[in-house]
């Protein structure tokens, strides 16, 4: 059996059958990866800053690829009307309106503060800023929430176009927000800054390629069925070419002459008389008469 499961033909068999398992193992694997990968956000081309005034407008929502995109924008800030936005991360954002100089105003985040009695409250600075950051959508408004909630004055719970446009009266206002990551000049006592995230692109699980790992699993284990059937052949063709080969005896024993019989040949008509030679034959004997 060793001889035949070593030999070149069957070793061959051998490297084959682990070298398909091996490359569907991980052809699996990798198709398996890219299943997973498909369900995180994908980073996007992140272009360099643009003035804000070139994507937003008063009275228009922004376009989807105007989403987390770097804007610069240059004014001043009204701070009369600075807001609290409350329960971001635990604590509030600054929120006032940045008069961009052509008549409207744009939303702007200033920073996070722990509490609304933190230093980095106070009104921004005074005078012509230019700043960068990216570009947000106007939020929903979660009227039941609202109702539930008492907040205190000077404090809302989403940055809303809608809610601010009633709120800061008389300010024609573009439509979202700027989460603002640098300024300059920069305030005397800075906010901490607001993380916004780069444009990505939502995640969505692709089962295809979940289906292709399980067929490239399935070929490995075919290809180690066709390895066993193979191997199998070749040991039962193998061990019927050994029970079908005679041995020495068998052919001593074929080629030996058959024995003499000690029994002489059938005796036939000549040998049957050859005991009785020179006799005559006897002549049968007649009945006696009857008298008369």
């Amino acid at each position: 059996m060793l001889r035949i499961l070593f030999s070149a033909r069957v070793v061959a068999l051998h490297l084959l059958a682990v070298g398909a398992l091996v490359v569907c193992g991980l052809l699996g694997r990798w198709q398996l990866g890219v299943f997973e990968d498909s369900g995180t956000p994908q980073s996007l081309r992140d272009p360099a800053p643009v003035a804000v005034a070139t994507l937003t407008e008063p009275g228009k929502h922004i376009t989807a690829d105007a989403v987390s995109r770097q804007v610069t924008a240059e004014g001043t800030f009204d701070a009369s009307k600075q807001l609290l936005v409350a329960e971001r991360d635990g604590g509030l954002w600054l929120l006032a309106p940045l008069d961009l100089g052509d008549g409207t105003s744009i939303p702007v985040v200033r920073g996070w503060v722990a509490t609304a009695g933190d230093p980095a409250v106070t009104a921004p600075a005074e005078g012509r800023v230019t700043l960068t950051g990216r570009l947000q959508p106007s939020e929903s408004i979660d009227s039941v929430q609202r109702r539930i909630r008492q907040l205190p004055p000077g404090q809302v719970l989403t940055v809303s176009s809608a809610e601010l446009v009633n709120l800061w009266r008389g300010t024609k206002l573009r439509d979202g927000f700027v989460i603002a990551t640098a300024q300059s000049p920069a305030p005397a006592v800075a906010a901490k800054p607001v993380n916004a995230p780069p444009p990505t692109e939502p995640g969505g699980l692709t089962w295809r390629n979940l289906a292709y790992a399980a067929q490239w699993w399935i070929f490995g284990l075919f290809a180690v069925f066709m390895w066993w059937h193979f191997v199998r052949d070749a040991l039962r063709g193998g061990t019927r070419k050994t029970d079908s080969t005679p041995t020495d005896a068998d052919a001593d024993a074929e080629s030996a002459p058959a024995p003499a019989s000690d029994a002489g040949p059938a005796p036939g008509p000549e040998t049957a008389h050859e005991g009785g030679a020179g006799r005559e034959p006897e002549k049968p004997a007649l009945p006696a008469s009857t008298a008369p």
